[in-house]
C-alpha cells in the first residue's frame, strides 16, 4: 500500500499546503533549535583544547582526529544554521516550500556531521584519560550508539506500519 503523507495531511488534520508547510517549518526549527545549542557547546569546548598546556602533549593521530573532530562540528554548524539563512533570503518571496526542503536535507547532513563531532570527541577523551585501547572501544560503542538510535530507529518505523497522530 503507498502512502501518500500529503493526502493523510489533507484529509486526517483538514490541512492545506500552506498550513502543512507552515506545521512543518515550525517543527523543523524547533528541532534545529535544540541540537544548535549541542553544537555550540561543543564547538566551544573544542577551540579551546589547542590553548591548553597539555594538547602539545597529543599524538599526531589525535591532533588529526582533533582537526576532523572539530571541522565536523563546523559543519555541522554550517548546515544546522543554513536554514535561518535560507529562509532569510527567501521570506516573502512564497518559496516556503523550497526552504522547507532546503531545511530538511540541511538538518540531515548537521546532524550527520555532528555525530561524527561527538564520536571524535568521545574518542579524543577517552584515549587521552584511559588510553588508546579505551579510546577506540568509546569510538565504536558512541557510533554504534548513533547510528542505531539516529538512524536504524527512525528508518525501522519509517518503513513500518503507519499509525495515526502524524
Amino acid at each position: 500500500m503507498t502512502f501518500d503523507d500529503q493526502e493523510w495531511d489533507r484529509t486526517a488534520r483538514q490541512e492545506t499546503e500552506i498550513e502543512r508547510l507552515d506545521r512543518n517549518w515550525a517543527s523543523l526549527v524547533q528541532e534545529l533549535r535544540v541540537v544548535q545549542t549541542g553544537v555550540q557547546f561543543l564547538i566551544s569546548a573544542l577551540l579551546i583544547l589547542p590553548f591548553q598546556a597539555g594538547f602539545t602533549t597529543l599524538s599526531q593521530p589525535m591532533r588529526l582526529l582533533y582537526l576532523g573532530t572539530v571541522s565536523a562540528a563546523m559543519g555541522a554548524t554550517v548546515f544546522l544554521v543554513a536554514p535561518v539563512s535560507w529562509h532569510r533570503i527567501l521570506f516573502r518571496r512564497h518559496r516556503l516550500g523550497n526552504v522547507v526542503a532546503a531545511a530538511h536535507r540541511c538538518a540531515i547532513a548537521g546532524i550527520a556531521l555532528l555525530g561524527l563531532a561527538l564520536t571524535g570527541a568521545m574518542i579524543l577523551v577517552m584515549d587521552t584519560v584511559a588510553g588508546t585501547i579505551a579510546g577506540a572501544v568509546a569510538g565504536v560503542v558512541v557510533a554504534t550508539l548513533f547510528v542505531v538510535a539516529w538512524v536504524v530507529a527512525p528508518w525501522r518505523w519509517r518503513h513500518g506500519r503507519h499509525e495515526s497522530g502524524g
